[in-house]
């Protein structure tokens, strides 16, 4: 049955279909060895041969079911399909998906909680793109306590690696003479960004954990434990960005 390129595309894990648009307008697309320029062409995933900068897709991706999974994962495990240094894998804790899915963005080898896992590549590039503004709350423990002109200076952004950061949710959840717990909602999933933040400002993190991914919490799953994603949950947040609006989730104040 032929569907839209852009479709197939976003469904291959090559691009969001906002960014497939983009590669067709571009010439960047053939199919059959033609160039296509045309957003409302179709293709059979079947039969045609579909190319994007000369690479085949893998059009077998668009075709399976989708599966959703929600893992709680626990420290000391890799955010990967494999590793050259044998260390445990994330995906070595979702049993019989092992080999069908793959991480949704990342989570540090030291941090825990909440990590989706898909084979819809789509979905992949909505929950990663930080232009998504797909919210993920943290509850993160520092060593001392910072004052609030610090944490001030963290909520309107500072520079990581020669790039500013996008304004974070912070706010203090508990404190003793010795650390400080957070809650840190960000708008952006930037390499071990937390981290990087908080050492900016002289007060390390001692332990990190993902406690929502949107309006997806984790209740119930214990560290190492994982669920299917209810078909709700993957459609709220689809729907609301194909509708072009950001998928933000408030968090109330204590």
């Amino acid at each position: 049955m032929e569907e839209r390129l852009q479709k197939l595309m976003a469904a291959a894990g090559i691009a969001s279909r906002r960014k497939a648009e983009e590669l067709i307008l571009a010439g960047a697309v053939t199919v059959n060895g033609r160039v296509v320029r045309e957003l409302g062409t179709k293709a059979d995933p079947e039969r045609d041969h579909i190319k994007v900068n000369g690479k085949l897709i893998n059009t077998k991706l668009a075709r399976q079911e989708k599966i959703y999974l929600l893992l709680n994962k626990p420290a000391g495990f890799l955010t990967s399909t494999s590793d050259p240094k044998n260390r445990p894998l994330v995906i070595d804790l979702i049993g019989k998906h092992r080999g069908k899915v793959h991480p949704v963005g990342r989570l540090d080898f030291n941090s825990e909680g909440l990590l989706l896992l898909t084979n819809d590549g789509e979905f992949t590039h909505l929950v990663s793109s930080a232009a998504s503004k797909v919210p993920k709350r943290y509850e993160v423990k520092v060593k001392g306590r910072p004052v609030e002109e610090q944490i001030a200076l963290l909520r309107r952004g500072v520079v990581i690696d020669g790039v500013k950061t996008a304004p974070a949710e912070i706010r203090e959840l508990s404190a003793t003479a010795s650390n400080t717990w957070y809650e840190v909602v960000l708008y952006e999933g930037r390499n071990q960004q937390i981290r990087k933040m908080f050492d900016s400002i002289g007060h390390s993190v001692m332990r990190l954990r993902r406690v929502a991914i949107g309006s997806i919490g984790g209740a119930g799953l214990r560290p190492g434990e994982w669920r299917e994603l209810e078909k709700r949950e993957v459609d709220r947040l689809l729907r609301l960005r194909r509708a072009g609006k950001p998928v933000v989730q408030r968090y109330p104040k204590a």
